[in-house]
């Protein structure tokens, strides 16, 4: 029960993401346990019941809505305690303690009877919130993989039997997990301008990892390798892949997000327009226990375009250090990144120091520090990927026929690369006889 306990009186978990819903079932839960509801209370309860509903639907919460809301606020409260235990686990000092103090208040929380509200209020809303048929509802907000942990997270604390049991619960979830929308999200991107800009999460990714990708092995050991180096805190280098359009390097980067998410990894996709944003949301990032690889995806500059001269600035030169927990992958179809056109020649006739203009176009793609080249297939290589590819998805169809079909195909779309011979399979897989072009 609620009375010996002054339940608003958190220390750590002050303001919640739907303080709302908390403050209502409180006053609702007040008001059943002196058996004395009011017009006000009936229509709280009205509003927490919608709240949990709308909860539910857009994170696909089943069950115990209450007890999911709960989890979810634990699960997404960034705040000294959370963030200390992020990625590395529980934490020694007194920061426990006042954990300790809240997770009493969590716990009287989860222990309420909730039929006691439908005996006093005279409804079955309880009843229904606290055995709901969420019908395999798909999360807006999180992944299946998270939003099943914070469900398996309220089921745990639900049978806990004190707060320091809850302290080693929830503590491992932020160690698992991490926590708030930097823990609990793979990928993110920018939105907003100058200060105003932020970090929003990217819910829908796709589960691509590197043994997805076929050949290419000495390029993904490289980026495996460096990676690896900085997810475990030693030095590691900004990377550029560049090469051959539809060779996989953009899949290689993604898929590291997927590999290394619970050692984590964290990935922020950044356009070339947003890089004047770049010093605020480093700002952002720069002192939280995730590593962060910010992605740039087909990166170029033309010759009468300045933002790389940000990114220059960002990677190496500023006054203040790139923090160790950031690091930068971009991908291009160009090794230098800037273009570059043989007009260039004549108009340098007239620059009186030639050789400083020229440094200054080649100094952003020597700031970083691994260059990796995919080159498109040979038709070897390529035949390779198609029967890989014909493996995996269980395509019935004979090698010979196969591969007919597959040069045939490349022939008419864009000649020999993955991507092709992935567009090839999934053309097979839609059903069609033939590949030949319409």
């Amino acid at each position: 029960m609620l009375n010996h306990l002054r339940i608003n009186d958190r220390i750590i978990y002050r303001t919640l993401e739907c303080q709302d819903i908390y403050d209502g079932m409180v006053c609702v839960m007040e008001q059943a346990e002196k058996n004395s509801p009011t017009r006000e209370g009936e229509e709280r309860l009205y509003a927490v019941v919608n709240g949990l509903l709308e909860l539910a639907g857009s994170h696909g919460f089943g069950g115990n809505l209450w007890h999911s809301y709960l989890a979810y606020e634990l699960a997404c409260h960034e705040n000294a305690f959370s963030m200390a235990c992020e990625v590395k686990g529980r934490v020694e000092g007194s920061i426990n303690t006042f954990a300790c103090h809240d997770f009493k208040i969590f716990k009287a929380l989860f222990d309420y009877p909730l039929e006691q509200i439908d005996r006093v209020f005279h409804t079955d809303l309880m009843k229904m919130t606290a055995d709901y048929d969420g019908a395999g509802g798909n999360s807006k907000i999180f992944n299946s993989r998270i939003r099943d942990r914070i469900e398996a997270l309220s089921v745990q604390l639900a049978g806990a039997g004190s707060p320091e049991e809850y302290l080693d619960i929830v503590t491992g979830f932020y160690k698992d997990c991490g926590v708030g929308r930097l823990g609990l999200h793979k990928a993110f991107r920018i939105e907003g301008k100058g200060a105003a800009a932020q970090i929003r999460p990217i819910p829908n990714i796709a589960h691509i990892y590197l043994k997805d990708l076929i050949g290419y092995e000495r390029q993904k050991a490289k980026l495996r390798a460096n990676t690896e180096a900085f997810v475990e805190g030693r030095r590691a280098n900004n990377c550029l892949l560049y090469g051959d359009s539809g060779t996989g390097k953009s899949s290689s980067i993604k898929a590291l997000m997927n590999e290394y998410y619970d050692r984590g990894l964290r990935m922020i996709e950044v356009y070339k327009h947003q890089l004047e944003e770049l010093p605020y949301i480093i700002a952002q990032i720069k002192d939280r226990n995730y590593k962060f690889i910010l992605m740039m995806d087909d990166l170029s500059f033309e010759d009468f375009e300045v933002e790389y001269k940000y990114l220059k600035a960002i990677i190496e030169g500023g006054l203040e250090k790139r923090p160790d927990n950031v690091l930068i992958y971009a991908t291009s179809n160009r090794r230098h990144l800037i273009r570059e056109k043989y007009s260039d020649k004549r108009e340098l006739q007239d620059d009186l120091h030639v050789n400083d203009t020229v440094q200054e176009k080649l100094s952003l793609v020597s700031r970083f520090g691994i260059q990796i080249y995919y080159g498109k297939p040979d038709q070897k290589e390529f035949r390779e990927i198609v029967r890989q590819l014909a493996l995996r998805y269980r395509i019935d169809m004979s090698e010979e026929q196969l591969l007919a079909e597959a040069n045939i195909w490349e022939l008419n779309h864009g000649g020999l690369s993955g991507r092709t011979a992935e567009q090839f399979v999934t053309h097979i897989r839609s059903g069609r006889k033939s590949a030949e072009p319409e």
